[in-house]
């Protein structure tokens, strides 16, 4: 065979390899010119690649010769690759191979993708690497994600992503019956996600059914984004000069795509536009089947497909489609003929457009892409709303005979709105005084702060002597502000006077007292009065659900409140119970994306406190994502947002994420709320936590002893976050061996969650931990070991036996044990919290390698060298340095 033979293989076969296998013959056919053996050597060469077998230790004659003369070649098994064990083969054909693989020390399941013959040509090592990059800044629910990347000895390179179980799109809709309902459900589900990645300046390029994965749950996974390309690259001129070997599945690829032309994000339109076809017709729009790859090429560049209601017709099916109407086929030919426009200038200009009309077809709305005729919108206004049309039309002639009453009744109505729009007015008017000053011509003063404004605002509103339910709602709400302003004698004044004017106007028992209750109730959460806002939340729900319809805003924050408060105290399952019902009504009932997006906090919140970090981290990046399309990037929800972020990863032992998490949400709230505002305070401590365990001391020091005076002259010196403070400080002061000040500070958090929460709440157990460490390195063994027993106890009672927390204590305890040579107590105590902590996502933290150190330590003491082995290598494995930090983060 010649070189140039060789060169021609070479380069089809990389180029077929990255497509499905039944594409892979007509596209040779096509690229061939007729030379049938030049098809047979590259299609023999796929097969072998399609293989379970390695040729990554073959020089490149060996292969060459091996394959194309016929010869079998041998692979070694391939069973591990780190800490991956390979479980089975999901898929091959691509630039590698997709495993199935275990990670050994959790147990858990992710897609391992291995590039394969990496030696062959560098451009498929680089699209390999792209495509990491790509996965790397991509976090969307919708979208597989990223978990590792390495390469073997011999610089193959791998990573590791989500591993999803499901099945292919278009096959689940079949495989389930799917409504047209629920396939345009699903649709959008596709759609948002490839608008996110287009909003990170990705393109696709290859989104077809087999690329979405349906899972159990309904839930939709993108994947494969192999060929996809970040927008400001593609104007490259080696992409734009590219022979006709592309990237593509013809069938889904849009027209420029198979010309070679630029590419931009309308190209991702027109192959959603061939999925929503699919979906809808139970078939492609175009049948390439028996065509040659010349023909196929001219049918998708020339023709025109049937729209989606004339295929449906024509086609023996039992698509839910057939049962549609004349004028939902009209849309849905649209939708289908709009996206899929063969000039990307006429099809949807993104697919955030696209959204919006699914989403309008969804809710019997105007299409945005067909023409804004009066009879077309007044048909949808009749189909959508079509049982109150038929009510009206039957109900015009009663009325006419009731012309006289209705005008009474109407009169009424009429009364009663206009004293409603002149109170808004009022209130309107009221407002605005507030924060002119008082002097409309002169306008607000250039030094007038906002507490000013308030007292000024209040003062006013308790003059009001017309109207008692104004007065009433004013100060409702101006309470509200002087809670969040760290005012609390302020606001408590303010919700009394509320409680009882309410109770004279609507009853002691109305919806109106309810929500009084619960903002009493959230007040004495801040103060950390626990017990009086439980009791106030319950009965502030209780009376709203008397009151109120179950998905009420007053009902939803109430049964929110409720759960949060019980969150604090430590009731972790009563809260997530009690939150996740409302969440779950909520949903069903169709709330606003805001008001579920406050949920959704709350929620994250309770299992973020019951140490479900697993659960709390993914929500929480959901819940960031849902707060910056409401409210922008610098909204205080998304600072909120990040800074538990930070606060899980500093759980698990990733302090430099912590930090950089901590510092994007101090710069938001600092900029919202001014340097003072206890949140600030609130940030302050988490980026104090993080550069503490980055042994960032004199820094940290600086950060909390801030952090502490804002909190100490907003709450006084005994409140539950003043402690949460000084228990950072004292940490600092520990980790620079000044133990007689680090045991003042943790003595004093003791005393202070004591005083607020009582002596079972788990955070007392966490200041005791870290007294009990200030006596363990000061090698007063026998009482670290009696307080670290009584944590164990406390963390296993309030928490669970499997809580981060209980793990942790019993590693402290081991070390204790350790110290005093009692080794076999040692080695039992340290495991069971390294077995407890290794159950949690991403365990590697100071507290997981401490635990390897003394159980190596402790068998070796017992004279166990052979148990000390596993430990030692894990610790060899891990990739950072183990810090000397002992003391526990709340």
């Amino acid at each position: 065979m010649d070189s140039s033979r060789w060169d021609k293989i070479q380069t089809l076969f990389h180029e077929a390899a990255v497509m499905p296998a039944p594409d892979q013959r007509a596209f040779l056919e096509s690229a061939s010119a007729g030379d049938e053996g030049l098809v047979a050597d590259v299609l023999a060469l796929l097969q072998e690649d399609a293989r379970d077998t390695t040729l990554l230790d073959q020089s490149l004659a060996d292969v060459a010769h091996k394959i194309l003369d016929g010869e079998e070649p041998v692979s070694p098994p391939f069973q591990e690759l780190g800490p991956y064990r390979i479980r089975s083969v999901l898929g091959e054909g691509g630039m590698g191979v997709v495993y199935l693989a275990e990670r050994q020390d959790l147990g858990s399941r992710v897609a391992l993708k291995l590039l394969r013959d990496a030696w062959l040509s560098p451009a498929r090592r680089e699209r390999f690497a792209a495509e990491q990059r790509t996965l790397a800044q991509l976090n969307h629910p919708s979208i597989a994600r990223l978990y590792d990347a390495d390469s073997l000895s011999d610089g193959t390179p791998y990573f590791v992503m989500e591993y999803v179980e499901g099945l292919p799109l278009t096959e689940y809709c079949v495989k389930n019956q799917s409504s047209i309902e629920r396939r345009l459900l699903l649709f959008r589900q596709v759609c948002e996600a490839v608008q996110y990645a287009h909003s990170n300046a990705v393109i696709h390029r290859d989104l077809k059914p087999s690329n979405v994965l349906v899972k159990a749950d309904g839930s939709i996974r993108l994947l494969d984004f192999g060929i996809a390309k970040q927008l400001e690259s593609l104007d490259v001129p080696a992409q734009q000069t590219m022979t006709g070997l592309r990237l593509m599945t013809p069938a889904y690829a849009a027209p420029e795509q198979i010309r070679g032309q630029r590419l931009g994000i309308q190209s991702d339109v027109y192959s959603l536009g061939v999925i929503l076809y699919e979906l809808l017709c139970d078939r492609l729009p175009f049948d390439l089947s028996n065509l040659a790859p010349a023909e196929a090429e001219t049918v998708l560049l020339e023709h025109e497909p049937a729209k989606p209601s004339v295929a449906t017709r024509h086609k023996e099916t039992t698509s839910p489609a057939l049962s549609l109407s004349a004028g939902s086929w009209a849309d849905l030919d649209v939708l289908c003929l709009t996206a899929m426009h063969k000039d990307p200038e006429r099809r949807y200009r993104s697919v955030e457009a696209l959204i919006r009309d699914v989403h309008h077809y969804l809710h019997g709305e105007p299409l945005e892409a067909r023409a804004d005729t009066v009879g077309y919108r007044l048909g949808k206004f009749v189909r959508r709303n079509q049982r109150e049309v038929m009510a009206a039309s039957a109900a015009i002639v009663v009325l006419i005979g009731l012309v006289v009453f209705f005008t009474v009744r109407l009169a009424k109505a009429r009364d009663t709105a206009l004293a409603e729009a002149a109170r808004t007015q009022r209130i309107q008017r009221f407002m605005i005084n507030v924060f002119q000053g008082g002097d409309e011509a002169a306008g607000p003063a250039a030094n007038l702060k906002v507490v000013d404004m308030i007292d000024r605002g209040v003062r006013d509103a308790q003059a009001l002597s017309s109207d008692a339910k104004v007065r009433a709602e004013l100060l409702y709400n101006f309470g509200g502000i002087y809670q969040q302003l760290g005012q609390f004698d302020k606001a408590e004044s303010l919700f009394q006077s509320v409680l009882s004017e309410r109770r004279s106007l609507f009853g002691s028992d109305s919806a109106e007292v309810a929500e009084t209750l619960v903002a009493l109730g959230l007040l004495r959460f801040d103060q950390s009065r626990l017990e009086e806002a439980e009791q106030l939340t319950r009965q502030g729900l209780e009376m709203s659900k008397r009151h109120l319809p179950p998905n009420h805003p007053v009902v939803a924050k109430a049964a929110i409140s409720l759960g949060k408060v019980l969150g604090e105290r430590g009731s972790h399952d009563q809260a997530i119970q009690v939150i996740e019902e409302e969440v779950k009504l909520q949903t069903a009932a169709g709330s606003s994306p805001n008001e579920l997006a406050n949920s959704l906090s709350e929620l994250a919140a309770a299992q973020y406190r019951a140490g479900h970090y697993d659960v709390a981290d993914p929500m929480y990046r959901r819940l960031l994502e849902m707060h910056r399309k409401l409210y922008g990037a610098e909204h205080p929800l998304v600072a909120d947002d990040i800074h538990s972020l930070a606060s899980i990863q500093s759980d698990l032992g990733y302090y430099g994420q912590a930090e950089q998490f901590a510092r994007q949400a101090l710069a938001i709230t600092q900029a919202y709320y001014g340097k003072d505002n206890p949140k600030v305070a609130d940030d302050l401590t988490s980026l104090g936590q993080a550069l503490s365990y980055e042994n960032k001391f004199d820094e940290a020091i600086t950060v909390l002893e801030r952090a502490l005076a804002i909190k100490e002259q907003a709450y006084g010196p005994v409140h539950s976050s003043v402690a949460d403070t000084l228990n950072e400080i004292g940490n600092v002061e520990y980790q620079r061996n000044q133990w007689d000040a680090a045991e003042a500070r943790f003595r004093r958090v003791v005393e202070i969650y004591r005083s607020v929460y009582g002596d079972h709440h788990f955070k007392v157990a966490i200041a005791l931990s870290n007294l009990a460490s200030t006596y363990l390195d000061r090698k007063d063994y026998r009482r670290a070991e009696q307080i670290y027993r009584d944590v164990v106890r406390r963390n296993t009672e309030a928490l669970s036996a499997d809580n981060v927390n209980t793990g942790i204590a019993r590693i402290k305890l081991g070390r204790t044990l350790l110290r005093q040579n009692r080794y076999a107590e040692a080695s039992v105590e340290s495991l069971a919290g390294y077995n407890i902590l290794m159950k949690y996502p991403s365990p590697e933290s100071s507290f997981i390698r401490a635990a390897r150190k003394d159980l190596i330590a402790a068998y070796e003491g017992m004279k166990q060298p052979e148990k000390a082995v596993r430990f030692r290598a894990e610790l060899a494995a891990a990739e950072a340095p183990s810090p000397t930090d002992t003391t526990h983060k709340n």
